[in-house]
């Protein structure tokens, strides 16, 4: 699923993962990924959002999904005889995102009716996005309790990850309405097609 068509879903518990899930493939999708993701606030104009910025988030969601997948499936490696970076160029590239820009920073405006609001961003930099998620990221992967939380969905064809912060942690699904739903139904028509049989 690309941002470009993504499906609305931020389901996994955190913006870097749900980046992961989407994927940007076109300036347009990424503009509207990020509004809907919330690192960009309403009303900013996308048209700063050009085909220059898509590069950079394919390369951070590439980078955090290879960190991700490790993590999940115990591949964490050891780092090289002194070096505290490890031999993960993904880690190296994911410092450097986190640590290129500050995330961009934001001010609070009255709307029409009084209330409190997030102002728009006149002109949103690629680097201070870029930074939101890789340091978003960064606090997941060094975060002991929030990565023993880290699930792959168990929904057929789904490779989404998500954090389980169910009360047992025993969340099968990055979502009960769509993958769960999807799986109650394969198995209502195997047993229907078994009693048929």
């Amino acid at each position: 699923m690309g941002i470009g068509s993504y499906d609305g879903r931020f389901d996994s518990g955190r913006v870097c993962l749900d980046l992961v899930a989407a994927g940007p493939e076109d300036p347009g999708g990424l503009g509207r990924w990020l509004m809907a993701a919330g690192l960009l606030p309403p009303g900013t104009p996308l048209g700063a959002v050009t085909a220059w910025w898509v590069p950079p988030f394919r390369e951070l969601r590439a980078c955090v999904e290879g960190l991700v997948d490790a993590q999940i499936d115990h591949r964490t490696g050891v780092p090289a005889p002194g070096r505290r970076d490890g031999r993960d160029g993904a880690l190296v590239r994911l410092n450097a995102f986190a640590s290129a820009s500050a995330p961009p920073a934001v001010t609070a405006v009255r709307d029409d009716e009084g209330e409190l609001v997030r102002a728009p961003l006149a002109r949103p930099e690629c680097a201070a996005l870029l930074a939101a998620v890789a340091r978003d990221a960064v606090d997941l992967l060094t975060d002991p309790e929030a990565r023993s939380r880290l699930r792959r969905c168990e929904g057929e064809g789904c490779r989404r990850v998500y954090l389980d912060t169910s009360r047992g942690r025993r969340r099968r699904w990055c979502s009960s309405e769509m993958c769960g739903n999807r799986e109650r139904v394969a198995r209502h028509r195997r047993r229907a097609a078994l009693s048929r049989a």
